[in-house]
C-alpha cells in the first residue's frame, strides 16, 4: 500500500497493460481533504482499441466496493484526461485504487495494448473554497 502525500500513483507512468487489471492500494485516510484531481496519462497505443479507467474505494484495502466512485470516460488514444474525485459524500473510504479494462477489435493481432499510468493530488481546501466563491 502507498500513502497519501502530495501526489501519489496508482498506476505508475509507462506501465505495459494487455488485459484487465488494478493498480495498488493507496491509503488516503491522511489526506487533508477529501477532493481529488486525478489525471490518466496514456502514452502508447496501438489502433483500434479501447482503455476504461475507474477508480475503486474500499474502508480497509482489502474488500472493495462493487461500484467505483468515479471513472475517466472511453479512450482510445493517447494524452492526458483529467478526473475530479470528490469523496466527501463517501466518508468510510479510506483507501482507493484503480481498475482498468482493455478491448481490441478489427484487423492485426487480437491482444490490446495500452501504455498508461494514473496519479492523484489532493485539491487544496483554499483551493475550493475559491471556486465556489467564484461561481
Amino acid at each position: 500500500m502507498t500513502t497519501l502525500a502530495t501526489e501519489t500513483i496508482l498506476v505508475p507512468a509507462n506501465t505495459v497493460v494487455t488485459a484487465k487489471g488494478d493498480g495498488q492500494a493507496v491509503d488516503i485516510s491522511g489526506a487533508a481533504g477529501r477532493v481529488f484531481l486525478a489525471t490518466l496519462s496514456i502514452t502508447r497505443i496501438i489502433e483500434q482499441e479501447s482503455l476504461d479507467v475507474a477508480i475503486f474505494g474500499s474502508a480497509d484495502g482489502a474488500t472493495w466496493e462493487p461500484k467505483s466512485l468515479a471513472a475517466f470516460r472511453q479512450e482510445f488514444y493517447s494524452g492526458e484526461y483529467p478526473l475530479l474525485l470528490d469523496l466527501t459524500a463517501h466518508p468510510a473510504v479510506k483507501f482507493v485504487r484503480a481498475h482498468w479494462e482493455v478491448a481490441r477489435w478489427g484487423r492485426g493481432a487480437e491482444t490490446p495494448m495500452f501504455e498508461f499510468g494514473v496519479a492523484m493530488k489532493e485539491v487544496p481546501a483554499e483551493i475550493l473554497r475559491e471556486t465556489v466563491h467564484k461561481n
